[in-house]
């Protein structure tokens, strides 16, 4: 039987899968995706623990968390589209040296 625990330890996983792509990746795009993998494991830890204790607020938090993603995901592509037209890359060491 899957129990609780083995929800948080893919929940961590997943976590430290995004954590570790936030820290290497270089490239603006896949840092996106890098923080939407750890915010899906805060949902997945959420409403996990809602199911075992059969109570509703972890849902909530995971819905918020969606919404949140949701936006994140709308303001971040905009910003990265308008990032490759200006300087052609999407490379953060070169978004890095950007002058006025």
């Amino acid at each position: 039987m899957i129990g609780l625990s083995h929800y948080l330890i893919l929940s961590g996983l997943l976590f430290a899968i995004g954590f570790v792509g936030v820290i290497r990746r270089r490239n603006l795009l896949m840092l996106f995706f890098a923080t939407e993998i750890m915010l899906n494991s805060a949902n997945i830890a959420f409403a996990a623990a809602s199911y075992y204790y059969h109570d509703l607020t972890g849902q909530m938090f995971a819905f918020f968390i969606i919404a949140v993603a949701a936006s994140e995901v709308a303001v971040g592509l905009g910003l990265l589209i308008v990032l490759y037209k200006k300087f052609g890359t999407l490379d953060l060491d070169d978004l890095a040296s950007m002058k006025g």
